[in-house]
């Protein structure tokens, strides 16, 4: 009898324990995100990349540098406003040409805003809305896991449980119907080099080498050590109440896959010296190389992205700063200065300075959720909508072209530079798609005095903003939040007018509406949301 009773409880005890075995650790992969790009702008790129330039001579043809800093702080240089860190040689672009007050990216994260960058275009209009991912929550078991663990604050995951399979995965990256600066230069025998952090994909048809570039040196991933930890002349300083630093410093160790140094995306590169420094070594071997041709380098430096290391030469330098996390932020910024230095002397030393237009920019607001910086006084930073999020350092020199010292005071964005560009070489761009950036030449030496853009646009999912003239509207529909802040009478988003302002939010929203109807889909989803609390309330932010 006791044996026939406890048969019946084992074979429940078998039952459940096989149903929540198969609920927990059931696979999330589907076909429901199934990558397709637009065949119709894959050809008509094509097409006109494939047609010759009649009179390369007819054209100016300006060498261009283009220097992207990696979570760069709008506050983060001494020309705006650092009080800690003294940086001549990056304001020194600025106070010999311009230096835009209110310049943005399109987006608060790295890839997307680099799409942008590179296309002149929203990047939703093709679908880049958020960063390529090579890892999604495999099953509930991990959610579960993800969700309860206070390891994870301020990251929360996603409650859709279905994510792309392994072979979409691996064609998240930058669409092939996009033509990037590069390319566009190309066509003009420009000599091309993308020297740093690439970020917009490892899948064949996204690498620099197939996206214009004739030379490159650095790495796909997001981040990467910038020495091995083993090197006694390098200080590392983990953050280690931040997840995403544990994430870093984890999946940098030994700069194995995307977090590899590669030169022309074959040849592993194995350097102890510290990266920053090498990354400028390789532009100058680059512009010795080719000073005879019009050159385009693309130098996007990962400094001062986590994970923070930084020479004991630099750190020494801080030693005022109590904070080790702060310290170490400092002088990687101060070292990040140095080595702009060296590239813009070189540039003087080649007699090239009068024919080389050249833009330095971060490529979103400074990560304060780690710490090493806090945006200030403007709200919120990486990741977030607010002016902390998308608001940058961004300057331009051309001398000759620029009158030195010119401050301008109007909204600009990152995409402004591929028509700039365009509109000095004198670059007739396809008309098979819509450019949204704006040749900023005319503006900024006063032939044109309205605004350059009527109104600035972000998504990323749920999360939206919009600046019109000197309103702002932040929409967030993951908690059916909207903020409406006048940017003129406060820079710093402290005051909500949303309620007090129902024409004003009427006329964003509305603005909103239309310029997302010209949009698409992400070809991908994001993996988790951010959680940006402060002593307002909690809000939820697109990661």
């Amino acid at each position: 009898m006791h044996l026939k009773k406890v048969l019946p409880v084992a074979a429940i005890v078998l039952i459940v324990t096989i149903s929540c075995s198969a609920f927990l650790f059931r696979s999330f992969n589907t076909d429901r995100y199934k990558i397709f790009f637009d065949e119709r702008l894959i050809k008509g790129k094509s097409d006109y990349l494939a047609t010759k330039v009649k009179d390369l001579n007819g054209h100016k043809r300006p060498n261009i540098i283009l220097i992207l800093a990696d979570d760069l702080g709008a506050t983060d240089l001494s020309l705006y406003g650092n009080k800690k860190v003294y940086t001549p040689n990056i304001d020194g672009i600025g106070q010999n040409g311009v230096m835009f007050t209110e310049g943005y990216i399109t987006s608060p994260v790295c890839s997307p805003s680099r799409a942008g960058i590179l296309t002149g275009r929203y990047q939703q209009r093709f679908g880049h809305e958020f960063q390529p991912q090579q890892r999604y929550l495999k099953n509930m078991a991990e959610y579960v896991g993800f969700k309860m663990l206070p390891r994870y604050k301020p990251l929360s995951p996603l409650k859709e449980l279905e994510v792309p399979s392994t072979e979409d995965r691996l064609r998240q990256g930058l669409p092939p119907s996009e033509i990037t600066l590069a390319e566009l230069l190309k066509k003009y025998d420009y000599k091309t080099a993308c020297i740093g952090k690439w970020h917009l994909g490892a899948a064949d048809f996204a690498l620099p080498t197939n996206r214009g570039f004739d030379y490159q040196y650095g790495f796909y991933e997001a981040f990467t050590l910038y020495a091995p930890k083993e090197n006694h002349d390098i200080v590392n300083c983990p953050i280690k109440r931040d997840f995403m630093d544990h994430h870093e410093w984890e999946t940098a160790e030994g700069r194995k896959g995307n977090c590899a140094i590669l030169r022309n995306c074959c040849e592993r590169q194995e350097d102890s010296k510290y990266l920053t420094n090498t990354l400028t070594d390789e532009a100058i071997g680059f512009m010795d190389k080719n000073k005879d041709d019009p050159f385009f380098l693309y130098l996007p430096y990962n400094a001062p992205h986590a994970p923070l290391q930084v020479p004991q030469s630099y750190y020494k330098q801080f030693a005022n700063i109590k904070d080790p996390v702060k310290r170490i932020y400092a002088a990687m910024i101060k070292c990040l200065d140095d080595q702009v230095g060296r590239v813009l002397a070189h540039v003087d030393s080649l007699g090239l300075a009068d024919n080389t237009i050249i833009v330095f920019l971060s490529d979103n607001g400074g990560a304060s959720y780690n710490g090493t910086t806090d945006n200030a006084p403007y709200r919120g930073g990486k990741l977030t909508n607010f002016e902390g999020g998308i608001k940058v350092p961004f300057m331009m020199e051309w001398k000759g072209k620029i009158k030195p010292g010119t401050k301008y005071t109007q909204p600009v964005i990152s995409m402004d530079i591929f028509a700039t560009v365009a509109a000095a070489i004198g670059i007739d761009l396809p008309k098979d798609r819509k450019y949204d950036g704006v040749n900023l030449l005319p503006f900024v030496d006063g032939e044109l005095s309205q605004a350059p853009h009527q109104a600035l646009y972000w998504r990323s999912d749920f999360n939206k903003a919009i600046r019109k003239g000197d309103w702002k509207l932040i929409v967030n529909e993951y908690d059916n939040t909207n903020q409406l802040y006048n940017l003129k009478t406060d820079s710093i988003e402290s005051n909500n007018l949303y309620a007090s302002k129902p024409e004003v939010a009427k006329d964003l929203l509305q603005s909103l509406d239309d310029w997302e109807k010209e949009m698409i889909k992400p070809l991908w989803p994001r993996v988790v949301n951010y959680v940006y609390r402060d002593s307002k309330g909690t809000y939820n932010f697109a990661f």
